[in-house]
C-alpha cells in the first residue's frame, strides 16, 4: 500500500510540475521567398518586416540575378527544391502554370479579406490567368508612355504632345536637328524582350494583338518604326539599344521625345535640365483603341510548398503593403484604386498621373507557355524590316507563320 501511495504522490507531482512550467514554443514555419530585389527593393524589407511582425513563420529570402531569375527556380523545381513563393517575370506566368508548378490562387484570394483582385489593373491580372484560374498575384507593374521635351516643343512651335501616329511622325520631322544631334524620337527595337515589350502595344492599337501581329495595321505600325530609322529621326543605333539607354538620349538633350517607363522617372528628375513631361501612347488615328505594355512581377506559389495556408499569408502580407509602394521603393502599385500622394514636384506627380491612366490600357505579353519563341519571332520580325532585309509585311508574315507554329 505503501508502494502504490509513493507512486501516486510521484504522479500528482510530476503532473503539478507540468502545468507548472511553460509549454514550450513551436519551432515557426520556414517559408523560402525568391525574386530579383535589391536589399533597397520591396522583398527584402518587407519580408524583415513581416518577420518581425509575429514568430509562427519564418521566411528565408534569396535574390536571384534577372538573367537566371526563371532558369534557377524551374532547375530548383525539377529536383523538389523549389521555394515556396516566387517573383515572375509577367510573361512567363503562364508558361509555368501551364506545367503544373503553381497552385491554383483562385479559392484563396476570393476568400481573402487582404487581397480584393477586383482593385487590380486589368493587364496585371491576366498576366497572373491561366485557363481561366488564377496563378499569381500581381507584386507591382509598369508601363510605357510618351516622354517630351517641353522647351523643344515651345521652340518648334508644337502647342501638345502628338495624339496620332501620323502627329507622332510630324512631330519628330520638326524636332529633327541633324546638326545639333538631336533625334525627333528615340525607342527600343533591340533584339530581346525590350523590342516586343515596346512594338506589342502598336500592334494592339492597331488592331492585332500578341498572336496576330501581320494584320494591315501591324504592317503600317512597322512601317512607320522604319520611316523613324531610315530618315533619320532615330537613331540608327536604335535596332541594338535598350530603353535605359534611349532614355538616356532624351536626358541628355539628344532626342524630343522618348518611348520608355516609370522606372525612369528618378533619373529623369535627377539629371534632365530641361521642362519634361509625360503623354500617352499615340493610336494610330483619333478614335483608336489605347494599348501600352505591361510588365514588372506576380508573385506565385509552387505547388509543391508544403505549407499553403502560411505561404498565403506571407503573400497577403506583401500584398497590404502596396499602397506604399511608390513613396518607399518607387515602384507603381498594381491596384487601380492606389492614390500616390503629391510628391512635392510638380512635374513628377503630372508623369505619375499619365502612367496610371496609361495603365489602364496595358495588356500583358501573352499569357501564353509559348511566350519565349512568340517574342523571338517577334524580335526577329524588326530586325529584319529595320535593317531592310525583309519588308515589314515579309517580317511580320515569318513570325506569324512561326507563331501559328508554337500556338497550334
Amino acid at each position: 500500500m505503501k508502494n502504490i501511495r509513493t507512486i501516486a504522490y510521484a504522479s500528482v507531482a510530476a503532473v503539478s510540475l507540468s502545468l507548472a512550467l511553460p509549454a514550450l514554443a513551436q519551432d515557426p514555419v520556414n517559408i523560402q521567398l525568391w525574386a530579383v530585389d535589391r536589399p533597397d527593393q520591396p522583398a527584402p524589407q518587407l519580408i524583415d518586416e513581416f518577420n518581425e511582425s509575429q514568430d509562427e513563420i519564418h521566411v528565408e529570402y534569396r535574390q536571384l540575378q534577372f538573367s537566371d531569375l526563371l532558369s534557377d527556380v524551374m532547375r530548383a523545381y525539377a529536383v523538389g527544391k523549389a521555394p515556396d513563393i516566387y517573383a515572375v517575370d509577367v510573361p512567363f506566368n503562364a508558361m509555368m502554370a501551364s506545367k503544373g508548378a503553381l497552385m491554383d490562387l483562385t479559392e484563396m484570394v476570393e476568400n481573402s479579406d487582404v487581397i480584393n483582385i477586383d482593385d487590380y489593373y486589368p493587364g496585371p491580372v491576366e498576366s497572373a490567368t491561366w485557363d481561366g484560374k488564377l496563378y499569381g498575384v500581381p507584386k507591382s507593374t509598369n508601363t510605357i508612355a510618351l516622354f517630351y521635351n517641353e522647351d523643344m516643343f515651345e521652340a518648334a512651335g508644337i502647342d501638345e504632345p502628338p495624339q496620332t501616329w501620323d502627329e507622332l511622325y510630324q512631330d519628330a520631322q520638326a524636332l529633327t536637328d541633324k546638326d545639333a544631334g538631336v533625334y525627333g524620337l528615340a525607342f527600343s527595337a533591340q533584339a530581346n524582350e525590350e523590342g516586343t515589350f515596346q512594338f506589342l502595344p502598336w500592334v494592339q492599337m492597331a488592331g492585332g494583338s500578341w498572336d496576330d501581329v501581320n494584320g494591315p495595321g501591324a504592317v503600317e505600325a512597322l512601317t512607320l518604326w522604319k520611316k523613324f530609322l531610315d530618315e533619320g529621326l532615330a537613331s540608327p543605333d536604335t535596332i541594338s539599344r535598350s530603353q535605359w539607354v534611349s532614355t538616356s538620349t532624351f536626358i541628355s538633350g539628344n532626342a524630343a521625345m522618348a518611348i520608355s517607363g516609370p522606372w525612369e522617372l528618378d533619373r529623369m528628375v535627377r539629371e534632365a535640365d530641361f521642362n519634361w513631361n509625360v503623354a500617352l501612347l499615340p493610336v494610330p488615328e483619333e478614335g483608336a483603341p489605347r494599348s501600352s505594355a505591361m510588365g514588372d512581377y506576380n508573385w506565385v506559389l509552387f505547388k509543391s510548398t508544403e505549407h499553403p495556408e502560411e505561404t498565403f499569408k506571407v503573400l497577403e502580407y506583401i500584398a497590404s503593403k502596396d499602397p506604399e509602394m511608390f513613396q518607399r521603393f518607387g515602384q507603381l502599385p498594381p491596384e487601380d484604386n492606389v492614390e500616390i500622394p503629391s510628391t512635392g514636384n510638380e512635374e513628377l506627380d503630372q508623369a505619375l498621373s499619365t502612367f496610371q491612366e496609361q495603365l489602364k490600357y496595358a495588356q500583358p505579353r501573352g499569357p501564353s507557355p509559348e511566350w519565349p519563341a512568340i517574342s523571338k519571332a517577334v524580335q526577329d520580325a524588326l530586325q529584319a524590316a529595320l535593317t531592310g532585309s525583309q519588308t515589314p509585311q515579309q517580317a511580320l508574315d515569318a513570325a506569324q507563320a512561326k507563331i501559328d507554329k508554337v500556338t497550334n
